[in-house]
C-alpha cells in the first residue's frame, strides 16, 4: 500500500505544475475579494446537495463568491478502502460531492470543504476520534487529490477534469458534544477538555493530508468552534467554551493550520451583532476581539480568522429565536461590517440559503420554505465589499 501511496504523491506533484496557473488565478481573485472585505459565502448542505441547480442560481443572485459544503467521510467511505490515498478506490463514492463541486466550478464559486464524520469501520461513532488518525489523513489526501484541479473522471466523450478546491475546514464545532465526544475526561484525578486533545489530532491529520498534495495554495482552517460552552464536565451535557478550547488546543500540541474558524452566533433575539454577551464563556461578533486576542497569544498574530457559520433566524416562523424580517436584513449589513472592521477576517459564511422545513431546525435562510425571498436576500445583494 505504501508504494502505491508514494506513487500517487509523485503523480500529484507532477500534476501540480499544471494546476498552479489555474490556482494562482483563483488566489488573485481571492486576494482582490479579501482586500475589499471578507469573502462572502453560504452554508446550506440540504439545498446545495438536494436542489443543486436551484441553490447555485440563488448563490449567483446573492453575489456569493464561496459555498461551504460538507464532505462526509462516513458517507463517501461506507466501507474501508483498500488504498485509502487513492481517490479512485472502489470503496469511495464521490458522486454527490463531484456534482456539487462541478456546479461550483461552472458558476465560478469557490468551495470551502469541511471534512467531518468518522465511518463505522474507522471508529465507534461519527462524532468520535477515529482509532487511527492515519485513516483520516489519507482520506483528506484523497479528497484534496480528487479536487486538485487536475483529476479526471469519466471516459471518452464524458471525460472531464474536476474543478479545484483550495479551502478546507477540519470537522465542525468540536467544542460541542453533538459533533465530538467526549468533551471532558478525568486524567490523573483532574478534569481536562478531552475534545481539545482529540481535535488537535483531527485537524493535524486533515492539514497534513491536504498539504501532502504539494499544491501551493491549499488552506486548511482549524477550530470551527461553536459560540458557547459550559466547561462543566460533571453535567449531563458537558461542552467546552471557545476560549478554553483554544487555550487547550495549544497545550494539546496543535501547531500547523492556516486559519482559525469560529461561529459567533448571537445568544438571544434581543442581541444585535454588536451586543456583547453577558456570559464570559461566549464569543459572538460583539466580543470577537477577545477571540482574536487569545488567537494572538496561543498561535501568533499571523493566523487569519474565518467565520464559517453565522446567521439570524426570523419570526415568522421562529417565535423563540427569530427576529423580524427587516431586522434580519439590517443585521446582515451590521454583521458583515463588523467582520470587515476587524481586518482579520477573510471569510464570512451565512447559514442558510433557505429555511429548514422543521420548526425545530433553523430559519435563518434568506428564502422562506415556500420560496419567497426575504429582505435579507436584497441586503446581501447590496453589501458594500
Amino acid at each position: 500500500m505504501f508504494k502505491r501511496v508514494a506513487l500517487f504523491l509523485v503523480l500529484v506533484l507532477a500534476a501540480a505544475a499544471a494546476a498552479i496557473v489555474a490556482s494562482s488565478t483563483a488566489d488573485s481573485a481571492a486576494k482582490r475579494t479579501t482586500a475589499g472585505g471578507p469573502q462572502l459565502g453560504f452554508y446550506d448542505d440540504e439545498s446545495i446537495f438536494g436542489r443543486t441547480e436551484w441553490a447555485f442560481l440563488q448563490l449567483k443572485s446573492l453575489r456569493a463568491g464561496m459555498v461551504r459544503i460538507t464532505i462526509d467521510w462516513s458517507a463517501v467511505a461506507k466501507r474501508r478502502p483498500a488504498d485509502p490515498a487513492d481517490p479512485a478506490d472502489p470503496a469511495y463514492n464521490w458522486t454527490a460531492v463531484d456534482h456539487v463541486v462541478t456546479q461550483a466550478g461552472k458558476n465560478k464559486i469557490r468551495v470551502l470543504a469541511a471534512i467531518f464524520g468518522t465511518p463505522r469501520w474507522a471508529g465507534t461513532a461519527k462524532n468520535r476520534l477515529p482509532r487511527r488518525v492515519t485513516d483520516l489523513r489519507l482520506f483528506a489526501f484523497a479528497a484534496a487529490t480528487r479536487y486538485s484541479g487536475t483529476f479526471e473522471v469519466g471516459e471518452g466523450e464524458t471525460l472531464q477534469t474536476l474543478p479545484a478546491v483550495r479551502y478546507w475546514l477540519a470537522w465542525n464545532e468540536p467544542n460541542n458534544p453533538v459533533f465530538l465526544k467526549p468533551q471532558w475526561k478525568k486524567v490523573r484525578g483532574t478534569w481536562r477538555p478531552q475534545s481539545a486533545f482529540d481535535y488537535a489530532k483531527l485537524c493535524s491529520a486533515v492539514w497534513a493530508g491536504v498539504h501532502s498534495t504539494g499544491l501551493p495554495s491549499e488552506k486548511v482552517a482549524c477550530g470551527a468552534t461553536g459560540p458557547r460552552g459550559n466547561d462543566a464536565p460533571r453535567t449531563s451535557r458537558p461542552s467546552t467554551s471557545p476560549l478554553v478550547f483554544m487555550q487547550w488546543l495549544r497545550r494539546a500540541g496543535l501547531k500547523r493550520f492556516d486559519a482559525y474558524a469560529h461561529h459567533p452566533y448571537y445568544g438571544s433575539r434581543f442581541e444585535k451583532p454588536t451586543t456583547k454577551p453577558k456570559s464570559p464563556k461566549a464569543i459572538t461578533l460583539g466580543n470577537i476581539g477577545l477571540l482574536i486576542k487569545q488567537l494572538n497569544r496561543s498561535f501568533g498574530r499571523s493566523k487569519r480568522l474565518w467565520i464559517t457559520e453565522y446567521g439570524y433566524q426570523t419570526r415568522p416562523p421562529d417565535r423563540a429565536f427569530g427576529v423580524p424580517y427587516a431586522l434580519q436584513a439590517k443585521y446582515v449589513h451590521q454583521a458583515y461590517a463588523l467582520a470587515k472592521k476587524t481586518r482579520r477576517v477573510d471569510v464570512f459564511v451565512w447559514f442558510l440559503i433557505r429555511d429548514e422545513r422543521r420548526l425545530s431546525g433553523w430559519q435563518s435562510g434568506v428564502v422562506t420554505v415556500g420560496g419567497k425571498r426575504k429582505p435579507a436576500f436584497r441586503a446581501f445583494q447590496t453589501l458594500r465589499r
